[in-house]
């Protein structure tokens, strides 16, 4: 039971609750400053997670809507494709851009073509062109969207874990400022009596 309430009274402390009247304004903001960035954090957590998958979808399906109006042809590697060749059945590929020859209409066109990473020089590659005839990156196969989705979700969750440091870092900063400026203005009321004493 003592080992309960000093816990308690430890936590009371930190987090500015246990009625000291030394204790400032700025302190108590400066005690909640993490428990409120953690708070914001694992509530957003849900939000970030659903947002960023959802735009992932979003944007793949975007990306397959405009390729009905795009037309394949078929095109030869020129140089090897950086990078492992995935081995689950094409799941996991990841696309890389590398040199291949395709003929589109009556001419021969060389230029980058999005193909699977590990892919051999001289493969037989499909290349995807939109009306222009401008090279585009097919959409991604749902083992390669859910690939994505997570993805975006980290990179979400570690932007917002990076935004709520920063904004509790420049919060601290500020209320240091604040206190230093308090504290100074304290002792220029207070020193000059001290010093007439002696």
């Amino acid at each position: 039971m003592m080992a309960a309430t000093t816990k308690w009274v430890k936590l009371s402390r930190r987090l500015g609750t246990d009625g000291n009247p030394l204790r400032r304004g700025a302190d108590k903001i400066e005690a909640w400053l993490v428990p409120a960035a953690v708070a914001t954090f694992l509530a957003m957590c849900p939000l970030v997670a659903l947002g960023m998958s959802t735009w992932a979808h979003a944007d793949n399906a975007a990306v397959a809507r405009a390729q009905q109006s795009w037309h394949p042809v078929k095109g030869v590697l020129l140089r090897a494709a950086p990078g492992p060749a995935e081995s689950d059945g094409g799941a996991n590929t990841w696309m890389v851009w590398a040199p291949a020859r395709w003929i589109a209409g009556s001419t021969t066109e060389r230029g980058e073509a999005p193909v699977p990473a590990g892919s051999r020089a001289g493969s037989v590659v499909t290349v995807w062109l939109d009306k222009r005839g401008q090279v585009q990156v097919p959409p991604a196969g749902p083992g390669q969207v859910a690939g994505l989705a997570d993805t975006a979700t980290a990179v979400g969750l570690a932007s917002l874990a990076v935004l709520l440091a920063g904004v509790t870092w420049l919060t601290r900063r500020a209320l240091d400022r604040r206190r230093l400026a308090t504290w100074e203005s304290a002792w220029l009321a207070v020193g000059p009596r001290w010093s007439n004493r002696s």
